[in-house]
Order: structure tokens, then C-alpha cells, then sequence
């Protein structure tokens, strides 16, 4: 795929957006973050450059998953010993920790290279509804 178009390295330029992960599907709100942060939505969009926004995604803790996932569904991670795979059902993951959740589902949305790597860096995470980004004037997107 060629492109035409190559944006300028501008990181003055990026926005701040706000997404409410409240009463929504995580896999939603993760998707629609990993699309802002991609610059995807952008008619600037180049798949080779940096073009992406700076996300804030409050009440991680209201996210829900549909179906039987809390119950079925795992994280599994190994902790670099022999035999130490470790799973965490995402019920207790939600009920602890639903930060890493979230966090962890748009990681995997991302591309796995360091376009990917710098846009997670772009990434806040916030568990209930207050963020200390106010000075930044985030817009909020609306799903």
C-alpha cells in the first residue's frame, strides 16, 4: 500500500479526549481508545506515522463484560520462571484491579511495534470518574 500523504511530526497538535467507560462494554471502549490513539479517525491517518491523540478513559471500574466472560474468561501472564503461568479469572481482575483491564485490552488492540509501544504511552487510565488532566481541556468522545 503506497501513501500519498505524510503527515508532519507535530506532537503540539495532538488532542485530548476523554472516553466514559460507564455501563459500556470494555471491548468497546478499548477498541474506540486504540483507534484514537492509532489517529486512525484522522484524514491525516498514514499507517507508517505517529498521528495519534492522547486518551483518558474514566470509570474503568463500570466498565462491563457481556455474556459469562467475568466467570470464563482469564488473564493468563507467565512470570518468567519454570511453571509459573499465572491466571487471574476476570472477575477478580475487575473486582481488584479493572485499571489493568482496560489497560490490558487496548494494549492488545494496538499494533505490537514501537508505533504501538509510544501510543499506550498516550494512554491514561482512570478507575472512577475524576482525572487530573483538566488542564490539558480534554474533549469528551462520545461511543
Amino acid at each position: 500500500m503506497s501513501t500519498t500523504y505524510m503527515p508532519k511530526a507535530n506532537p503540539a497538535a495532538r488532542k485530548w479526549y476523554i472516553l466514559d467507560a460507564a455501563g459500556k462494554p470494555l471491548g468497546r471502549v478499548a477498541a474506540q481508545a486504540a483507534v484514537l490513539l492509532r489517529g486512525k479517525e484522522k484524514t491525516t491517518f498514514a499507517p507508517h506515522a505517529d498521528c495519534g491523540d492522547h486518551v483518558i478513559i474514566i470509570n474503568c471500574a463500570k466498565a462491563v463484560l457481556t455474556g459469562k466472560k467475568l466467570q470464563e474468561k482469564y488473564w493468563h501472564h507467565h512470570t518468567g520462571y519454570v511453571g509459573h503461568l499465572r491466571s487471574v479469572r476476570y472477575d477478580t481482575l475487575m473486582r481488584e484491579n479493572p485499571c489493568a483491564a482496560m489497560k490490558k485490552a487496548v494494549k492488545g488492540m494496538l499494533p505490537s511495534n514501537t508505533l504501538g509501544r509510544a501510543a499506550l504511552t498516550r494512554l491514561r487510565v482512570v478507575e472512577g470518574a475524576e482525572h487530573n488532566h483538566a488542564a490539558q481541556q480534554p474533549t469528551v468522545w462520545e461511543l
